[in-house]
């Protein structure tokens, strides 16, 4: 009697190794799938961290540029604040100056209506002292009086003008009384209207000589009227006249002055 021994043990075991061999390619498998998996997400991890990295650094960028706006613009804040500053005081300056403008104007209102009548007093008081006055450079200074009261009534004059005028006419008068000239002029004399040199000698000599030496006289103040010198004052009128001219130098000389009446 033959004895079968049956095959199947064998066939279990290979079955089982190949469970085992599945089981170990799926473990490898899964594993390289985790370790594939890792990987990406380490990679993933490093490009987020590389992203944030620059995120980090571009907000550091803006955050320095912000910074630097800033304090630009702080100062600028800080300049504009000063600027205003100072046209509160420039404001405040001129509204006082405005105020001290306004109360002169208000005092010019009343100064002037004070100077006027004086002005016009004084330039009536220089009429009436040229026409009192010995008659040298008459047309010159009558014409002068005359401006000053033609002036009076332009209103495109200033009112310091117009007083500038009156006390230069003034001054001109007063430098008459200290200086020495002559002049060439017409003088009737007798029924004849002669050329002759005037002489003036501040204000105490008003005399003429005729271009021919030929005839003296002197007005005389008291009388109103021009009268004739004798002979003796003939030379001291020349030599004055030369004096005045600059043609000889400064020298004593032979007059004809009244003397003070009592």
């Amino acid at each position: 009697m033959v004895n079968i021994i049956p095959r199947r043990p064998a066939l279990a075991a290979w079955a089982m190794g190949a469970v085992f061999s599945l089981a170990a390619w799926t473990i490898a498998t899964a594993q390289e799938s985790v370790l594939n998996a890792s990987l990406k997400e380490q990679v993933g991890i490093g490009q987020a961290a590389a992203q944030s990295q620059t995120r980090v650094a571009q907000l550091a960028d803006q955050t320095t540029e912000l910074l630097g706006e800033y304090r630009m613009t702080t100062q600028l804040l800080d300049r504009v604040k000063i600027y205003n500053g100072h046209l509160e005081t420039l404001v405040d300056d001129q509204e006082a100056e405005k105020a001290d403008v306004n109360r002169q104007l208000q005092d010019f209102v009343v100064v002037e209506q004070e100077i006027l009548p004086l002005m016009m007093q004084m330039i009536d008081d220089l009429d009436a002292f040229v026409k009192a006055d010995l008659p040298f450079h008459l047309d010159e200074r009558r014409t002068r009086v005359r401006a000053l009261q033609d002036n009076m009534d332009k209103a495109n004059i200033s009112i310091s003008e117009k007083y500038r005028q009156i006390m230069n006419a003034y001054q001109i008068e007063v430098d008459f009384g200290r200086t020495i000239d002559t002049y060439v002029g017409e003088l009737q004399i007798g029924d004849a209207v002669r050329e002759v040199d005037f002489l003036r000698v501040g204000r105490i000599l008003l005399a003429y000589q005729t271009l021919d030496r030929s005839e003296t006289g002197f007005y005389n103040k008291n009388s109103g009227y021009w009268e004739p010198l004798d002979n003796e004052y003939r030379r001291p009128i020349t030599e004055g006249i030369r004096v005045a001219r600059k043609q000889a130098p400064p020298n004593l000389l032979k007059l004809p002055i009244h003397a003070p009446e009592r």
